[in-house]
């Protein structure tokens, strides 16, 4: 990497320390001061557009005339089974059409493209069709692909299903279908099942894969299991037993597992034992690590660490390193972090605008947050309702709830329906600003909406009408959340206690939290009761995931969120795809 595009180390440089060393390449658009407390920005203009974020018409180049009908009529195609959502209705009228069977180089392409998009329900109602079809030879190849995709979907009935075919048809057990069937299976909740299916193909064959390994310990990190995952690795790391060493993807996941579980320090470890089995380490490696990090000097530490070694970051890896700024409310840092990712070529995505949006939220910095919003729509990356939700904690975290009413209303007009987090940062605002009857106004709003409050929400209202004297009111809603189903937090229970100020107040509230952690207490042990039984009887049900892991990626929004939009690096490991399984 040339050295001008090395992140250098910005961070409130004292007056001691030696200026002239390599400064950070930043936009001339940024006008820095160096003053005693260190390097600051001081003014900053849209960020200027990148040539590689602006739109390029490609060059096709075909063979010739009849090669390039054949495509435009295969994309043709492709497009109309887009649009339509199913892919058996097109393909059978264009066989009426030319009233002969398809070409097997138009269904393969087919087959083959979906795959490649991961539109695994076309891919199985395609090789379903086809299984019907007299004039084609299903074969194991399709029917590996069938099971490989129902095993993505996690079906595991239909992969069960596909197996017993095989098996009819005379083709031999295989670790690919074994391992579909694994993943059917994992997908669906069925653990257990899964690990079964493992443990036989180790002592009877067929051999499992690496993909197999990875696959194994993918199901049991996410499924908590990591006393499981653990042996399972450490049995691969006897290189007398083992029948292979294991690989980059094993130890990611494993990275991965010690970031679940808080376990820091065997991470190091473990990155560590990678140099020595002689496993290449990566940014993926290095990425895994910075999410460990609780400041922004730990995740900037791994950082350079990361440019010694020779690697280029990539967006996940300036994304960690903005978000650690923006919690760390080093707002100037995080948008020189984000303006180097651009000079280093990096397509910034919409987690990584959506970060750099919250680094100026989090401290009210309105004019630099709608600098950020505008840009995302111009680069492509069009603000969604996390980047409108965030944008919208920026007027009220600045107490401007002028500005905070006007956005929320443009949000809706843009076509968005606000959720529990863009209504409760509202109420947030308003509780802010000591607008109790608009606070309720929102509240209203948002229950007319059909969205139910979270204890995010309730807790604000509560301590809104206690710090206005009104100690009933606060108990009210407390009381209010029980009855809701929602079990108050210590940080309920804390607000509660603060708001209490007569010692007739106090009492009352030790009562509440003394009856709450009572009943607390017993529906932890008849839940840890019911766990164990629910374990035992196998009874496939879905473990708890807490978050879609798929798209979106939807890494904000829960009830556990705080009070304002945040990236959540443990999330964001699957979000943003650092695992790589």
């Amino acid at each position: 990497m040339p050295q001008n595009l090395l992140l250098k180390p910005f961070i409130s440089t004292p007056s001691t320390t030696n200026l002239s060393q390599p400064k950070i390449h930043v936009n001339p658009n940024i006008k820095l001061k160096t003053t005693h407390q260190g390097i600051r920005v001081v003014s900053m203009k849209m960020l200027a557009p990148r040539k590689f974020l602006q739109r390029r018409r490609k060059v096709e180049v075909f063979k010739d005339a009849a090669d390039e009908a054949d495509q435009k009529n295969w994309r043709s195609l492709m497009k109309e089974i887009e649009e339509k959502g199913s892919a058996v209705s097109v393909l059978r009228t264009k066989m009426m059409k030319q009233q002969a069977p398809l070409p097997r180089d138009l269904v393969l392409g087919t087959l083959v493209r979906f795959k490649q998009l991961k539109n695994w329900n076309l891919v199985i109602e395609i090789l379903e069709w086809l299984r019907t079809q007299h004039w084609w030879d299903f074969n194991e190849m399709d029917s590996l692909m069938l099971i490989t995709a129902y095993g993505k979907v996690g079906d595991f009935n239909m992969a069960e299903k596909v197996l017993s075919y095989m098996n009819k048809k005379g083709y031999a057990p295989n670790v690919v279908s074994h391992t579909a069937l694994m993943e059917a299976y994992g997908k669906g909740g069925r653990s257990s099942n899964a690990e079964a299916i493992f443990r036989r193909m180790r002592s009877s064959g067929p051999e499992p894969s690496a993909l197999t390994y990875q696959l194994v310990l993918k199901i049991f990190v996410e499924g908590n299991k990591f006393k499981e995952a653990e042996e399972i690795f450490d049995s691969l790391l006897d290189e007398e037993k083992s029948p292979m060493k294991p690989d980059q993807k094993m130890f990611h996941m494993m990275i991965y597992m010690y970031k679940k579980a808080g376990s820091y320090e065997k991470a190091r470890k473990l990155f560590a034992l990678m140099a020595e089995c002689g496993v290449q380490q990566s940014t993926v490696t290095y990425n895994s690590l910075m999410s460990f990090g609780n400041n922004y000097k730990e995740v900037s530490k791994i950082y350079y660490q990361m440019q010694r070694a020779g690697l280029r970051p990539d967006v996940v890896s300036y994304a960690l390193l903005i978000n650690a700024y923006g919690k760390a409310r080093r707002e100037d840092e995080a948008f020189a972090v984000f303006e180097e990712m651009l000079n280093a070529g990096v397509r910034p995505t919409h987690k990584a605008y959506n970060i750099l949006l919250d680094a100026f939220a989090i401290s009210g910095m309105v004019e630099q947050a709608r600098v950020v919003f505008k840009s995302m729509r111009r680069d492509r990356c069009t603000p969604d309702l996390v980047s409108y939700t965030t944008m919208l904690s920026a007027y009220v975290n600045a107490s401007d709830m002028d500005g905070a009413r006007k956005f929320f209303k443009r949000l809706k007009q843009d076509g968005f329906n606000p959720n529990v987090v863009t209504y409760g940062t509202l109420i947030k605002g308003y509780a802010k600003v000591n607008d109790l009857e608009k606070m309720m106004e929102t509240y209203e709003e948002m229950r007319l909406s059909g969205i139910k409050a979270n204890q995010t929400i309730y807790t604000t209202i509560m301590d809104a009408y206690g710090k206005n004297s009104d100690f009933g009111s606060a108990v009210g809603w407390f009381k209010e959340m029980e009855s809701c189903g929602i079990l108050p937090d210590q940080k309920a229970k804390n607000v509660l206690l603060s708001l209490a100020k007569t010692v007739d107040e106090k009492m009352e509230a030790n009562q509440l939290i003394g009856h709450l952690d009572h009943l607390s207490k017993e529906q932890r042990v008849n839940g840890v009761s019911r766990f164990v039984d629910e374990v035992d009887d196998d009874s496939g049900s879905e473990e708890e995931d807490g978050h879609d892991s798929s798209a979106g990626e939807v890494i904000y929004g829960d009830e556990k969120q705080d009070e304002r939009v945040v990236f959540d690096s443990q999330d964001g490991l699957h979000a943003l795809n650092i695992v790589g399984v």
